[in-house]
């Protein structure tokens, strides 16, 4: 009697033990597949929706709306080609190459390879941003930033591999030539020069550029584009 007893409570302990394990592999699947889970409010699937029919998008608002939220995931799609159903933006069936880039090295870490890729510090949660844990073949580390990473490189569902690279304003004009892109996020108002740059490293590929940011500078010649050209979008 006693045995039996005790090998019913050894099995309901496995048993509880399994789930919690269960669980667990479950909430770290989700936690590295945060592109399956992505929501936008309107205002964020209005951006996402014009990318269809626009080369250049601004999305223009308060801290914490959700721009570089936005941003972030909408690159991880092209990246890795996972589109969700409710997608009627810009779409890619091949592998793509895209910068994105902040004021500095320090915010472009800070923001853009957060939301990207995870907590810039934490090495073993990088793949539990935008971009799927999973679909990450190789991140490069950058020389000069701690944390800061240069490129990621990430598996498209097209075939092929896609190159995602940071890049900052403060590099300087100069930096920013040379390369052919499918598309470029600015996260924060460039300065008008790196701008027509960035965009001029898609006109080859017919690509796009993002740019998502909190007005701070008043009407500047980047926000001045976009409302002569009414492709912006506030909130």
């Amino acid at each position: 009697m006693k045995n039996s007893s005790t090998g019913r409570r050894a099995s309901r302990s496995n048993s509880a033990l399994q789930f919690v394990r269960t669980l667990a592999a479950l909430d770290e699947r989700r936690r590295r597949n945060k592109i399956v889970g992505y929501e936008p409010y309107p205002k964020q699937k209005e951006f996402h929706a014009a990318g269809a029919g626009h080369r250049e998008r601004l999305f223009m608002a308060g801290n914490q709306l959700g721009k570089t939220v936005a941003g972030g995931f909408e690159c991880a799609m092209h990246l890795t080609g996972r589109y969700p159903g409710w997608w009627t933006g810009r779409r890619y069936d091949r592998a793509v190459r895209l910068w994105a880039a902040s004021v500095t090295g320090e915010s472009t870490r800070d923001n853009p390879q957060r939301i990207l890729l995870g907590p810039p510090a934490i090495r073993d949660q990088w793949g539990t941003g935008a971009i799927p844990g999973d679909a990450i073949v190789n991140t490069a580390l950058g020389r000069n930033l701690a944390d800061a990473v240069d490129n990621i490189v990430v598996q498209h569902a097209g075939g092929g591999l896609s190159v995602l690279a940071f890049k900052a304003y403060g590099m300087g004009r100069e930096k920013w030539q040379g390369e052919t892109l499918d598309g470029v996020w600015f996260d924060e108002e460039p300065p008008l020069d790196i701008y027509m740059e960035g965009l001029t490293r898609t006109n080859a590929t017919g690509g796009f550029t993002m740019v998502t940011f909190t007005p701070l500078l008043g009407v500047s010649g980047v926000v001045r584009l976009f409302l002569d050209a009414g492709h912006g979008l506030s909130a």
